[in-house]
């Protein structure tokens, strides 16, 4: 039997959006039977018969979505924080969006913005230093990816001031100067978890004293949007309290999109990736690597060479999927990270015993062939890494279309 032909029950709990504690129920129950991995004695998972549940999954509960219908009825302006190097910008755009300014405190993906978007008002700089109540009434949504913080709590209950120091602040803080009727913050699954869920909850808490509720808080996975990547982000969405409006996520799309898709001509690409510059793996990874098959990892190895590569990591449980990883091509990448040869996170090209390069990188993440990227090609890595995938923007954005073209049906825009 392959190794590369099992799941651990974290990894198979992942991809199904279920529970570990659902799946031990489902074993007993013999809806999903776990086994016994012939090496490690782990309990694990058959990878066929996950799939084939995820198949039905998507077959039965998911509709596809014309997302690409919807149009502004207005002109929506956007403003957006953190921004990076424009892959949840670009996506607003192309659902009809405008970024009247973008802030964004590294200079290498300003550069990438400016580079690509001359007229876009980038702010390059600490949002600390600037002060935006001169969008007051011209922004109808703020969006941003703030990074993860934990708070000091002074209370039972998290208030406004009590966040200052936090980029969640500076986000909330330009929530309430600019007021728009809705805004968007977007961020890494952990956040739900984090300290507990208590960030979460200081985070919408906050929103609440100044002036926004929270729906229900959702994880979009990539791969149900055009993206041909597992990635997920967690959205946070605040509607203004005197708008009586509910705001829909986008639906999921019923076809999941591969390697192939990402890097040859197809649907999402009318071209082949384009040629361009890439990391290269070290000669001992290289000669490791060249020993994985197409969708196999570290337990593909001969036992030996993996005792060899993963040190003491391999007397330890969990699946480490990522570990020595070459994707196929019938399948989405895993998700991308900021350094692509890095250990534990490899991604290895399915033909070629190499890192993806910047060109695919970029279509894995759904950027446009034509957006360029600044700086050394560590700091190109890096910006397309920490990118919300394009594609994925582009339905949010269009989401946010449907919410505001409700809101002003009987009005114009303030």
């Amino acid at each position: 039997m392959v190794m590369g032909e099992y799941l651990s029950i974290s990894e198979t709990a992942k991809l199904l959006n279920k529970s570990t504690k659902t799946l031990r129920r489902w074993d007993e129950e013999g809806k999903l039977k776990a086994v016994r991995e012939p090496i490690s004695n782990y309990r694990v998972y058959r990878k066929t018969e996950v799939l084939d549940l995820f198949s039905d999954f998507f077959q039965s509960d998911f509709n596809e979505t014309v997302s690409n219908d919807v149009k502004p009825n207005y002109e929506y302006n956007v403003l957006e924080l953190f921004a990076g190097a424009g892959g949840l910008a670009v996506g607003m755009e192309m659902s009809g969006l405008k970024c009247v300014a973008l802030n964004e405190i590294d200079k290498f993906a300003c550069a990438t913005l400016r580079k690509n978007r001359p007229n876009w008002n980038v702010l390059e700089g600490d949002i600390r230093d600037f002060n935006f109540s001169e969008y007051k009434g011209k922004v109808h949504v703020v969006t941003g990816g703030f990074p993860c913080q934990a708070f000091s709590y002074a209370g039972k209950r998290l208030g406004f001031e009590d966040a200052r120091g936090t980029l969640f602040y500076e986000f909330a803080r330009v929530v309430k100067e600019v007021n728009p009727p809705i805004c968007i913050g977007e961020n890494v699954r952990g956040l739900l978890s984090h300290d507990k869920g208590k960030t979460l909850q200081g985070m919408i808490s906050i929103l609440d004293e100044i002036g926004y509720r929270v729906t229900p808080v959702e994880v979009l996975k990539a791969i149900n949007y055009k993206v041909p990547q597992k990635r997920e982000r967690l959205i946070l969405v605040g509607i203004r309290k005197d708008i009586d409006i509910n705001y829909e996520y986008p639906k999921p799309y019923k076809k999941i999109y591969n390697l192939k898709d990402a890097l040859k001509k197809g649907e999402l690409f009318d071209c082949d990736a384009p040629k361009s510059n890439g990391a290269k793996y070290p000669k001992s990874k290289k000669e490791v690597l060249d020993l994985v098959p197409p969708k196999g990892y570290w337990r593909d190895l001969p036992i030996e060479i993996q005792k060899e590569f993963m040190g003491g990591s391999f007397y330890l449980g969990g699946g480490k999927t990522g570990m020595a990883r070459r994707i196929g091509w019938d399948e989405p990448c895993l998700t991308l990270t900021c350094s692509p040869a890095q250990k534990q996170t490899e991604r290895c090209h399915p033909d070629e015993t190499r890192p993806f390069t910047v060109r695919e990188y970029a279509r894995i993440q759904t950027f446009p062939d034509e957006w360029e990227f600044a700086g050394s090609l560590a700091q190109q890595y890096k910006q397309i890494g920490n990118a919300v995938p394009v594609n994925l923007g582009r339905e949010v954005g269009y989401s946010i279309v449907k919410f505001l073209n409700d809101y002003y049906k009987f009005s114009n825009p303030k």
